[in-house]
């Protein structure tokens, strides 16, 4: 099984395609023809996608070729900003190889709220920056029209330069080389507590949180990786978003959030979501936030200065 391939450069960077399927039928084709012209071409196939789709995809594959990986992102949890290291973790991993790699990566759908498909569409768009210069490797990225609203899947198809559609590869009309244009946050939840802090407030912030994140169970492990957290997020406050913040708690739909406000500007994009290297120390914070939170919310911008939002899973009550 084969597919016609058009207007491919591979020279650098990633090709970043969509395919949208419906049905099981239609997602085994092309995932299946996308690995066969991967293992025919002597490619590594590096393979995440939800445990429902990869059982379906092990039962149809003959035997257990080496040269196709299967990867589990359960254990990354469903905040989107931890995909993209873990992406160039695994790449990393396999270019040293010297065979050429391809993905293919589907995200579970089910049970996303509106703050998390918000964020799922961030990331799809910052892939093409994230890997702009990257060693060459091609990332297929199935999306199931069943599960999915028109609307989303819209706006995630604008974040494909490249699409798979009858079989044929080849450029996407519908991408949009723009900036990304934000979903507008939540309004905040009612009852929240409210307050104003500075330098000197980090240990006065912790207090705040832990008070009043208790009484909802946030105890021992998760409560102390979420004062971790709430500290990072604070210090940037106070050291480079003019000196102070507005921290804003409240709980919604079992989750605790906790808003951060300052003057400050976040310039770069990929904040927090690059594998932190070993040196300099500094630029991990907005990294291990990411990783110690369930979802992180950015929005910043010079005329309105930044917005953080943390979420953060609060156990059953």
């Amino acid at each position: 099984m084969t597919t016609e391939v058009t207007g491919v450069d591979r020279t650098e960077g990633l090709r970043h395609e969509l395919y949208s399927y419906s049905g099981e039928a239609q997602f085994l084709d092309g995932a299946l023809s996308f690995i066969d012209d991967a293992l025919a071409a002597d490619e590594v196939v590096l393979v995440s996608v939800p445990e429902s789709k990869e059982q379906i995809l092990r039962a149809e594959l003959a035997g257990s070729d080496p040269r196709v990986v299967f990867m589990d992102a359960s254990e990354l949890g469903r905040n989107p900003a931890r995909l993209i290291p873990a992406w160039q973790r695994w790449i990393s991993e396999r270019t040293g190889q010297g065979r050429p790699v391809r993905g293919i990566g589907e995200t579970d759908w089910s049970g996303r709220g509106a703050a998390e498909i918000a964020e799922l569409r961030y990331h799809e768009w910052l892939l093409n920056l994230a890997f702009t210069g990257s060693p060459a490797w091609w990332l297929l990225c199935p999306y199931d029209t069943d599960a999915i609203d028109p609307e989303t899947m819209r706006t995630i198809s604008e974040c494909h330069p490249f699409v798979l559609e009858s079989g044929v590869h080849r450029p996407y009309p519908d991408y949009v080389q723009a900036p990304f244009l934000w979903d507008d946050l939540d309004p905040v939840g009612e009852p929240f507590e409210e307050f104003l802090y500075g330098k000197g407030d980090l240990a006065a912030v912790r207090d705040r949180v832990s008070a009043f994140a208790m009484p909802y169970g946030l105890r021992g492990e998760r409560r102390r990786e979420t004062l971790v957290a709430v500290t990072e997020v604070a210090g940037n406050s106070i050291v480079h978003g003019g000196g102070r913040g507005t921290l804003r708690t409240w709980v919604q739909q079992g989750t605790l959030i906790c808003e951060f406000h300052d003057d400050g500007v976040m310039a770069d994009p990929m904040v927090g979501r690059r594998m932190p290297s070993f040196r300099p120390l500094s630029g991990r914070g907005m990294w291990l936030v990411h990783q110690l939170c369930d979802l992180v919310q950015i929005r910043s911008a010079q005329e309105t200065g930044t917005t953080v939002r943390l979420h953060i899973t609060l156990p059953p009550a």
